[in-house]
């Protein structure tokens, strides 16, 4: 899936580079040349993953790293430096400071894609295009397709809207877990876009109908007093679903 990617790079020739084959990836690129700029683009919108140069006019590109890691609203943004310190000393300095990965200059516009998708999946996986299968869903980032298997043994096709399937793919890849609905808004929506938190109940309930062809509805539980979680180990009931929407609207005021 597009992700939002800021380069900070006061190397325009660099940059422009970087950024080109971010798009031609198919990614948003997002630039900064220095801390500044780049705390401006961040304070109006959270990129997924941050291409971070070693050295910045200014204040260097690990002490904002280590900026950004204690700021709760981006200590998990997943980030690359860019540099070309080679020692192993560095390298060291770098991944310390709170870096997921560290390329060397000059690299190969291949060998950076390569790297982004490996963090992404690592960190963040509902980015990336990879198929996901769980409690008989099959989700298809790269075609846009969900099928779901029924109790006779058959596979069909789900019907469900983009928002939706953004919602189900972040669930799929992070199970188990309990989320809020102000957590899902800044996850599925993003931090830079302002919605009630009931708009994640209107959702949970269209995602509910979508998988309930197959029955597995169900997957999607209300945890009540807390909010949302996509479980393989959820009790199916007769009426399909672990909560119903009336439970849904209840136990989360």
């Amino acid at each position: 899936m597009p992700s939002t990617i800021l380069v900070i790079e006061d190397e325009p020739a660099i940059q422009e580079l970087v950024a080109v084959n971010l798009t031609f990836a198919g990614h948003k690129a997002l630039r900064a040349a220095t801390v500044e700029q780049a705390s401006t683009l961040i304070r109006a919108e959270l990129p997924d993953l941050i291409l971070l140069d070693w050295m910045l006019p200014g204040s260097s590109g690990v002490q904002f790293a280590r900026k950004l890691r204690t700021d709760e609203r981006t200590r998990d943004i997943p980030i690359i430096m860019l540099t070309a310190r080679s020692n192993e000393s560095d390298k060291v300095e770098g991944l310390e400071a709170g870096a997921d990965d560290y390329i060397t200059k000059p690299f190969s516009p291949k060998e950076l894609i390569a790297r982004i998708k490996a963090v992404l999946r690592r960190r963040a996986p509902q980015l990336t295009d990879d198929m996901v299968e769980m409690g008989g869903l099959r989700l298809d980032p790269a075609t846009h397709r969900l099928t779901g298997r029924r109790r006779d043994g058959d596979a069909q096709t789900l019907e469900i809207g983009p928002t939706e399937f953004r919602l189900l793919h972040f669930f799929m890849t992070h199970p188990e877990r309990v989320y809020s609905r102000a957590q899902l808004l800044d996850q599925v929506w993003g931090d830079h876009v302002f919605l009630e938190e009931r708009t994640v109940d209107v959702h949970i309930r269209r995602l509910r109908h979508a998988l309930s062809p197959t029955g597995h509805d169900y997957l999607v539980e209300t945890v009540r007093g807390s909010g949302y979680r996509f479980s393989t180990a959820a009790v199916r009931t007769e009426g399909g679903s672990a909560a119903s929407d009336v439970e849904l609207a209840a136990d989360l005021r």
